[in-house]
Parts: structure tokens; C-alpha cells; sequence
């Protein structure tokens, strides 16, 4: 298992292009013999979402014409988000949840952003790459607060780890100011996240679902990534693997059938367009780990693999078993229960599934009939602005059959 790890490491950093052979040869050993649940020595960038190997084949093939990518790639090219003519509009304070909401239009910026980035990548048209970066300037010299009522922790999660992952793919782009946005991310997007994972908003430890822990510790993760800082990753790792809340593996995952190839997600009693928001949260999670060396997607006996199974199962129309689940609710952790399965939402649509099913499939070679048959419905993946104006579209960055087909 350690040279598996050694191996896939080595291969990370050489097709990312971190360092000279010769360098990566003798630093490697460094960074690949590091103490479990540690950053590594040296981060791999880019290396949140999207590796550098994903992105330059994603490139290749648009460019022979090759499906699915170039599918994935007209469906991206016809959001209205991915267009280079789009104009920013950065507050200084954004509200999500209360009186004066106006967080819409931090998501709209951050996806247009982030669907601009994929088109230089893949394109490299300057156009779209000066409209990405002029979106993250624009934000960094002008937003000093999110807040709101209990939702402001989500949109600091969500719109956090978005937002790390479109400055993540302009590192190094002329005139694109990473450190003032370092410091955006760092002061005020990272003290909501850590106060929410440490403190839960004051409630009971199980009060909040597993998506709130989730994109919290998706923007820890993403911003210590960004930042080259070992601490942030490692507190999201380690509280994925061993977290009080739901978001830890166990909590999000806590019944596990062996005997059918499945598990029971946190969520699943509740309805399925949140427990589809759970599978991409987690998905977003494991990835960003995997390209700095991190094997999540397999942790635990492939713990992860076992609940998107079951969920696609459910939405595809099957039966599934389940177990009573049940929970603390408020300050004092009033009782609460789940029976059975929700079917509200059931078979909803969500750009979620195709990063899990080119890793399971083309990455591990394992058979994971539905998380594929459900990739297959929503191939080619759309983004935000695809699937609906309202927050729950722009829960994703999407587009992972251009991004992830292998």
C-alpha cells in the first residue's frame, strides 16, 4: 500500500510539473515519506479540482474533436456564465440568509469566473483568461464580509472553495494578483469556515447536515491548497477521516451494508436533491485531496464509494435498504428521527456524477454500475446557470465530462 502511494505521488508531481526530475527524484522522498494524515511536503499545482493531466487532455481532445470531452466542451461553451464578455459586480458585503440577501450575485461572478478559467485552459484564448482574472481582482480589492443568519457558514463554504479553485487555475496569469486574493480567502472566507467546523454555530454537534460540514471543509481544504498551507490541509483531512460533525466520514456515511456494495448516506432521509449535493461536496473533497496524494475516494474500505452507490441506486428508481437514523437537533439536542428513505427530489438531476465515475472506473478500474448509469444521465455535465437560477445550481462547478473523462 505505501508504494502504491510512493507511485502515485511521484506520477501527481512529474505530470504537474512541480518541479525538474532530478529535483522531484530526490525531494519526493521528502514528501512521499511523510507522517500519515500530513500535507504534503511540496503542494502539486494546479492541484485542487483539476490536475494538470486532466486539463492539458481535456485540451488534446476538444482539439481532435473527440467525444465525450468536445460534447463536454460545446455544453460549457453554451453557458451564458462561460462568455468573456461577462462583467463583474463586487460588494463589499454579501448576505446570504436575513434581510438584504444578495449573495446571488457572488455565485454568478464566481461560476462565471471559474467557466472562463476552463476555457483558457482548454482553449487558451486570452479573452476568456483576462475575463476570469479582472472577476477574482475585482472581488479580492473590494469583499471584506460574508454574514447573514446561520446560511452565511454556507456561503462561506461553498462560495470559499469555488473560489479557491478558479484562483487555484489562474496561478501565474499576467496581472492576476494571487496574493491580495490569498488574503481575501485567508481573512474572510477561513475564519467562518474554521469557527463553523470548531463550533458549529453554538447548536447541538448533530444539528447541521452533512453538507454544511462538508463545504466548509471543502474551502479549508481548497484554501490550504491555494495557500501552501500545511495546517488548513491538514485540519480538513484529518476531520474528514476523524471530525465530531457530519461531515466526517463515519457521521456522512453511517451505515454501511458489505453484503450489497452499498451505505447509507447522513442525508438520505431527508430528500435527494440535498443528498446529490452531498455526493458532489464529498466528490469535490476527495478529488482536491487525491491531486495532492490523498487517497479519500478509497478511505475505509472504499466507505464513499459504497454510499454514492447507494444513492444512485435509490434515484435510478431501485430499492435500497435503510436504517433508522437519528439525531440532535437545536442547543439542547432535541430528538429527532429518520425511518425511511425520502423520495422527495428523487431522480434529480445534478452535475455530480461523472468526477466519481471516471475515478472509480478509469482511475481505480473498479465496477460501479450506478454511479455510471447515473454519469450517463446527465451526460454531457452542464455547470451553473444549467440547472436552475437558484442557489442549489451553482452547489457545483460542474462540467466534469470535459474535465474528468479519461
Amino acid at each position: 500500500m505505501h508504494e502504491r502511494e510512493i507511485d502515485r505521488r511521484t506520477v501527481l508531481k512529474a505530470a504537474g510539473g512541480v518541479a525538474a526530475a532530478g529535483v522531484a527524484a530526490m525531494a519526493g522522498v521528502t514528501a512521499l515519506d511523510r507522517r500519515a494524515d500530513a500535507a504534503p511536503a511540496t503542494f502539486t499545482h494546479p492541484g485542487a479540482l483539476h490536475n494538470w493531466g486532466d486539463l492539458n487532455r481535456a485540451k488534446v481532445r476538444v482539439a481532435a474533436g473527440d467525444d465525450p470531452w468536445l460534447s463536454g466542451w460545446n455544453r460549457l461553451t453554451a453557458n451564458s456564465h462561460a462568455q468573456s464578455t461577462w462583467t463583474p459586480r463586487p460588494q463589499a458585503t454579501i448576505i446570504r440568509g436575513g434581510t438584504g440577501e444578495n449573495y446571488t450575485i457572488l455565485y454568478n461572478d464566481i461560476h462565471a469566473a471559474y467557466q472562463n478559467a476552463l476555457r483558457w485552459w482548454v482553449q487558451g484564448s486570452t479573452a476568456h483568461g483576462d475575463c476570469a482574472r479582472n472577476i477574482l481582482n475585482a472581488w479580492s480589492a473590494t469583499l471584506t464580509t460574508v454574514t447573514g443568519n446561520a446560511d452565511r457558514f454556507l456561503a462561506a463554504g461553498i462560495y470559499g472553495y469555488q473560489f479557491a479553485n478558479v484562483a487555484e487555475l489562474l496561478r501565474g496569469y499576467p496581472g492576476f494578483d494571487l496574493a491580495r486574493f490569498k488574503t481575501m480567502m485567508l481573512n474572510v472566507f477561513y475564519p467562518m469556515n474554521n469557527s463553523f467546523l470548531t463550533n458549529h454555530n453554538d447548536a447541538c454537534i448533530t444539528n447541521y447536515w452533512a453538507n454544511w460540514d462538508l463545504c466548509t471543509m471543502n474551502s479549508i481544504l481548497a484554501i490550504g491548497i491555494l495557500c501552501d498551507d500545511a495546517a488548513k490541509y491538514d485540519q480538513a483531512v484529518n476531520y474528514f477521516k476523524n471530525g465530531a460533525g457530519n461531515g466526517s466520514i463515519k457521521h456522512a456515511v453511517p451505515f454501511v451494508y458489505d453484503d450489497q456494495g452499498l451505505a447509507q448516506w447522513q442525508e438520505s432521509g431527508r430528500d435527494q436533491g440535498h443528498t446529490m449535493m452531498g455526493m458532489g461536496q464529498m466528490g469535490a473533497f476527495c478529488e482536491m485531496a487525491w491531486n495532492q496524494g490523498d487517497d479519500l475516494y478509497g478511505y475505509d474500505n472504499n466507505r464513499f464509494l459504497k454510499a454514492a452507490q447507494y444513492v444512485a441506486k435509490y434515484n435510478l428508481g431501485q430499492d435500497v435498504p435503510f436504517t433508522k437514523y437519528t439525531w440532535g437537533t437545536g442547543q439542547n439536542c432535541a430528538y429527532q428521527e429518520h425511518t425511511v428513505i425520502s423520495s422527495a427530489s428523487r431522480g434529480q438531476l445534478r452535475p455530480v456524477w461523472e468526477i466519481l465515475h471516471f475515478h472509480y472506473t478509469r482511475r481505480k478500474y473498479l465496477s460501479v454500475p450506478y454511479i455510471s448509469a447515473m454519469a450517463a444521465q446527465v451526460r454531457p455535465e452542464g455547470g451553473g446557470g444549467d440547472y436552475g437560477s437558484t442557489s442549489g445550481g451553482f452547489d457545483q462547478t460542474g462540467f466534469g465530462t470535459l474535465a474528468y473523462a479519461k
